[in-house]
């Protein structure tokens, strides 16, 4: 088992956030994930839009109050002028303030560690792209279930051949928390995510469906060339759609659907990946992520797991527990940190002397 864990001899990165204060879900997520292999340090935050919830925040997570800041511009700006100020910032607020947060850190050439969605319009999302190529330093977008060892796993048996020519491509993300009207209740993570003013025109597919995309393409290694969407709302009054039915069509010729649902009852988060080729099929499940089923043509379907006989290196390279020892979530979003973390070459200021721009996982670009 080759450990994704860093030689603790390289002192972690310095870290800044922007969001992720009180009551927020992912911002937690995101500070278990960069102190898990050891390779970041939050030392400082702008953690919401609120100057006293933000100040509350900080000393609720031990930070110093002189690096505790009201809003992320005056951060980006302070943080830039100090010489032991962040190397790296993660942004995970609401989506509305994605392209804003990140444009003023990569204007003080501070690496970016962004949430996804990365921007409402593809307008914002070039002009972000532009903005990191002429800063030179890291952008990630956590698209954390690409993490996940035996999606790692599922790829590098695709770039191998093993399916032969791609034919067929499903993907789903059913999930069931917004049958009902949960918004009107004044639950902090539905009252932002279906409001088009913060989490853009797109509900469900820009806070799941956006998941399900990356993934199709991070293992497949293949474009969408053309698509058909029908976009829905059945909770009476929601601004933003709940279900998300739409056709695929690849750069190969292979055809695919993918379908995103926030109003499935009994589905938790059933991310689920099947890929179907000349040669065989692969199929993956988030919910149960230490498996891969491997279906060779004309043979009984077999079961890989993780950290198991016959795992490629990609995928060894990420696992930290022997198998058996269930390895999930926040170990995945861990991954991600701690490829930018190497991509950056730790230690120094994350400014690598080579231009990189990702807007996939750091593993995709970085190939660290």
């Amino acid at each position: 088992m080759v450990s994704a864990r860093a030689d603790s001899a390289i002192r972690p990165l310095r870290l800044g956030m922007v969001g992720g204060g009180e009551g927020a879900f992912i911002g937690a997520v995101h500070r278990m994930a960069a102190r898990l292999d050891g390779q970041f340090e939050l030392v400082a935050g702008a953690l919401s839009s609120t100057p006293e919830k933000a100040l509350r925040s900080a000393a609720a997570l031990g930070l110093d109050p002189a690096r505790s800041y009201p809003d992320f511009m005056a951060m980006a700006r302070r943080e830039a002028r100090l010489k032991e100020g962040i190397e790296a910032v993660a942004i995970v607020t609401p989506n509305h303030q994605h392209v804003p947060a990140a444009l003023a850190f990569l204007k003080a050439g501070i690496a970016v560690i962004c949430d996804k969605p990365l921007a409402s319009t593809l307008k914002d999302a070039r002009r972000l792209q532009r903005a990191a190529e002429a800063a030179g330093t890291i952008f990630c977008v956590t698209y954390n279930y690409s993490g996940y060892p035996m999606v790692r796993q599922a790829r590098a048996m695709v770039a191998e051949g093993l399916l032969g020519d791609l034919r067929v491509v499903q993907v789903e993300y059913p999930q069931d928390w917004l049958t009902e009207p949960l918004e009107t209740t004044g639950q902090k993570q539905a009252d932002w995510r279906t409001d088009p003013a913060r989490a853009g025109a797109g509900g469900c597919i820009g806070d799941i469906g956006t998941h399900a995309y990356q993934l199709t393409e991070f293992v497949t290694g293949l474009t969408v060339s053309e698509l058909a969407a029908d976009l829905s709302h059945f909770v009476p009054g929601r601004r933003v759609d709940d279900n998300a039915q739409i056709l695929l069509r690849f750069s190969n010729g292979a055809r695919g659907m993918l379908w995103a649902s926030q109003v499935a009852p009994g589905n938790e988060n059933g991310l689920k990946l099947r890929v179907y080729g000349t040669k065989g099929g692969l199929e993956w499940s988030q919910e149960h992520p230490n498996h891969l089923t491997w279906s060779p043509f004309g043979e009984p379907p077999r079961t890989l797991t993780r950290g198991g006989a016959g795992i490629s290196p990609a995928a060894a390279r990420v696992t930290r527990v022997p198998s058996g020892h269930p390895e999930g979530y926040l170990e995945a979003f861990a991954t991600l940190y701690t490829e930018v973390a190497r991509a950056s070459g730790r230690g120094q200021r994350a400014r690598p002397a080579r231009r990189r721009c990702c807007f996939q996982p750091c593993a995709t670009a970085c190939a660290v």
